[in-house]
């Protein structure tokens, strides 16, 4: 192919490469011959070669080495070689190129030039690739030619305004007035730009709004005349005259009539013209009509206007185009906050939306589907989307499980209507919930102790019917062994009397533990359900003692150390068993075991002593129930067992340390030692108050180990129950509470309760210890605290 071939000849031999590697071969082979071409002081096929590069460049391949040729043929003086120039540095020129920098005088030259088209060149170019700097240097040029009388210039200078603008945001101002005076232009080409260049202003410039505010009379004109012009051909579209422009008129008066009430009073009346008499029919006229409804709804418009804009794009909803019923739903859910009793009207169209084939407008028609849900028709939208979830597209179900629960929960007419909602998403979507829905559901069913009997046979037959929606076995599970005696009674008001014998409920759980599709979690579930069946049950118990002793050696630990658990609750622990499995009581959502010890920092506050120093931190050690996750027979309950009143009140900041009897015996379960705390000399009376008396003493294990006791006794007439040690240290001092001997003080000191807390001072640092002392007489609870100072011994 010789340098010489015309573009055509080489776009016919690019396109008739069958390789890529062919194609690049008769590419390079002409690149070299521009290449040549360009290093020629005469060369009289400039703008060809230039052409052909420009080509070259649009396919991908580098054309970088034309930059000097684009600078060379904006200087030349004919057109045909400056058009092509101009075409080449907006394509391959930007403002991060030198290169760049190298037209501007070109470009101010041609500003000035006598033919219109020469001019219209750099108006463009600076519109497309001009820098900060050269907007800067030849911004008064362009606000000159706002001011021609040229109505095609004027029309590419506006424009080029913009781009200005845009860039250098302090050089609106020098624009503005030129802006003011281009609305009284007839030709819509400047009324176009005029309308985008005051745009930019107020969209920029506060001030400027407040000026271009006195506009919206003349904008109001400019769009009647437009609405109730008759046919013109220059400006018809599908026989709407010139929607650009009005478009872009609306747009404007939008953002003037935002937030003030003057500028919107002005521009009422034509809006609601315009939403009357646009024809809807056809694509042109919706894009008009859309615009409408924005600047409707974005302005202080009257309350009737409002809901002829709802009622337009209920209108769009019944369009064949899903992309007008995609955008109409986007608008409303916007609106249905503010207008929810006009978006309502059109609540069965939206509800149908729901049955589209796109997934995007299913997306939107469930938003708003459930942003529609009211105390007034939440039986009838809890039907259609409930209908919905259950042909649902997958990536959709979490989202629609996830807003069903939000509105049965604000709405719910009543529990039972709530629980049977809420088990109906679980049996249809299970898998998809959130993580929080299954405690969320244990406290419902919990606080709703009328429907006990009527929730549990429910749960039982869905059980029966599927396990593979895990969430649903888990909430099933909780509730049979809790409400298992409920459910082998077979007395329930609600439902159908159903005999089910303690055998059925026990094949049924067994059959949660063994299959595959039951995760750690489920299985965890259904172990504590069946353990504590062992208390509500009578023939049962040894196949109860042996389902749990099979999962002694689960390779699954978490299960395993249930089952050990509940081994020794069998053996070891026998005379407890009933007492740590009975019935839950009502679990609060605001307990404060859920307020991670916030709401108890103000009490401790008030009963810290003045002598440990505030500045001194202290060492968060383990929680205040240690022993609750052994406590937890509830295998997933949200709400952890207290070993005591206290303690869900614990200070922020400090480590405090509790034990109970029972937690305290199943900590040993591994041991087999019952704890024999020796009582080293000398023992010292430390607390004396109220009858109850706690003496300490002190062995030294190490330079830095220190093993205290402390021993109490109950000197009054009255039994002492729920008695509870708390111990607080400073921060460098490390804490270890052993399982005291127990929690119950019979009166006039029969017996005592001795608590072992093993310290390391590895810093050596004075040491100070501070006790909490919680215990219950005769109905009524108590609470005190001692600091100590001083141990004796050391």
């Amino acid at each position: 192919m010789s340098p010489s071939v015309p573009l055509q000849e080489m776009i016919r031999a690019i396109r008739s490469a069958r390789t890529q590697c062919e194609e690049r071969g008769v590419i390079q082979r002409e690149c070299a011959a521009i290449r040549a071409q360009f290093r020629q002081v005469d060369n009289g096929a400039r703008s060809h070669n230039l052409a052909k590069l420009l080509y070259v460049h649009m396919l991908g391949y580098p054309a970088h080495f034309g930059q000097m040729e684009c600078v060379r043929m904006i200087a030349s003086p004919r057109y045909s070689e400056k058009r092509v120039g101009y075409l080449g540095a907006m394509m391959l020129l930007d403002e991060k190129q030198d290169a760049s920098l190298l037209i501007t005088n070109s470009i101010k030259n041609d500003l000035s030039h006598s033919n219109q088209y020469v001019q219209s060149l750099a108006l463009c170019t600076l519109a497309c690739m001009g820098s900060a700097e050269m907007c800067r240097d030849l911004a008064p040029e362009i606000d000159r030619l706002l001011r021609a009388s040229n109505s095609y210039i004027k029309k590419k200078a506006a424009l080029c305004a913009v781009h200005i603008v845009r860039k250098v945001h302090d050089l609106g101002e020098l624009f503005a007035p030129a802006a003011r005076s281009l609305l009284s232009e007839k030709n819509h080409g400047v009324l176009h730009g005029a309308v985008v260049l005051i745009t930019e202003l107020c969209e920029r410039n506060p001030e400027a709004l407040e000026r271009f505010r006195k506009t919206v009379p003349d904008l109001v004109q400019i769009m009647k005349s437009l609405v109730i012009s008759g046919y013109s051909p220059e400006h018809d579209v599908a026989g709407i005259s010139d929607p650009f422009l009005q478009v872009r008129i609306l747009r404007l008066l939008r953002i003037l009539g935002r937030n003030n009430e003057a500028a919107s009073d002005a521009m009422n009346d034509l809006l609601a013209q315009v939403a009357t008499n646009t024809d809807s029919t056809k694509t042109v006229g919706n894009a008009v009509l859309y615009e409408t409804v924005l600047t409707v709804l974005d302005i202080k418009s009257e309350s009737g206007l409002r809901v002829l804009a709802v009622n337009i794009l209920g209108r769009f909803l019944l369009n064949n185009d899903r992309n007008i019923r995609y955008i109409a739903m986007t608008s409303l859910q916007r609106i249905v906050g503010t207008d929810h009793i006009a978006v309502q009207r059109h609540r069965g169209t939206i509800v149908d939306c729901l049955k589209d084939q796109d997934a995007s407008v299913k997306r939107r028609a469930l938003d708003l589907s459930l942003a529609l849900v009211s105390a007034s028709n939440i039986r009838s939208m809890m039907k259609e989307l409930l209908l919905f979830l259950s042909s649902c597209p997958p990536e959709l179900r979490a989202q629609a499980a996830s807003g069903i629960f939000n509105a049965a929960e604000r709405y719910a007419p009543s529990q039972r209507w709530h629980i049977d909602t809420i088990l109906h998403v679980l049996t249809t979507a299970g898998g998809d919930v959130r993580d929080e829905t299954v405690p969320n559901l244990i406290q419902l069913i919990t606080n709703t102790s009328e429907l006990h009997c009527y929730t549990v046979h429910k749960l039982y037959r869905a059980l029966l019917t599927d396990i593979s929606q895990q969430s649903l076995v888990q909430v099933a599970c909780w509730c049979i062994g809790e409400y298992g005696d409920l459910l082998l009674r077979g007395e329930c008001q609600e439902t159908e009397p159903v005999q089910v014998t303690e055998d059925d409920v026990l094949d049924a759980l067994e059959t949660v533990l063994q299959s595959h599709m039951s995760s750690p979690a489920t299985r965890g579930f259904a172990l504590t359900a069946t353990m504590k069946l062992s208390t509500r049950i009578t023939d049962n118990v040894d196949r109860i003692r042996s389902i749990v002793s099979i999962y002694g050696s689960c390779i699954d630990v978490e299960l395993q150390q249930r089952a050990v658990e509940y081994n020794a609750l069998f053996k070891k622990y026998d005379h407890m068993r009933a007492a740590v499995l009975e019935r839950m009581p009502v679990i609060e959502k605001n307990s404060p075991g859920h307020t991670n010890g916030e709401s108890a920092g103000e009490a401790i506050k008030e009963i810290q002593p003045a002598k440990v120093k505030q500045a001194e931190p202290l060492l968060p050690q383990q929680p205040a129930n240690q022993v609750c996750d052994l406590l937890d027979l509830l295998g997933g309950s949200e709400e952890p067992l207290q070993p005591s009143p206290a303690q869900s009140s614990t200070a922020p900041g400090l480590p405090i340390n509790t034990a109970s009897s029972a937690g305290g015996d199943l900590l040993d379960l591994l041991g087999g030692l019952e704890p024999t705390p020796t009582a080293p000399a000398p023992s010292v009376t430390m607390y004396d108050k109220g009858g109850v008396t706690l003496t300490l003493s002190c062995e030294k294990q190490s330079d830095t180990g220190l093993t205290v006791t402390l021993t109490a006794s109950n000197s009054t007439d009255s039994d002492i129950s729920g008695f509870t040690l708390q111990a607080a240290v400073p921060k460098s001092v490390q804490l270890h509470m052993k399982a005291p001997s127990g929690d119950f003080l019979p009166a006039r000191g029969a017996a005592k309760v001795i608590q072992m807390v093993v310290l390391n001072n590895p810093n050596k640092v004075n040491l100070k210890m501070r006790i909490r002392i919680s215990h219950s007489s005769q109905g009524s609870s108590f609470q005190d605290t001692v600091q100590i100072d001083s141990f004796p011994g050391l």
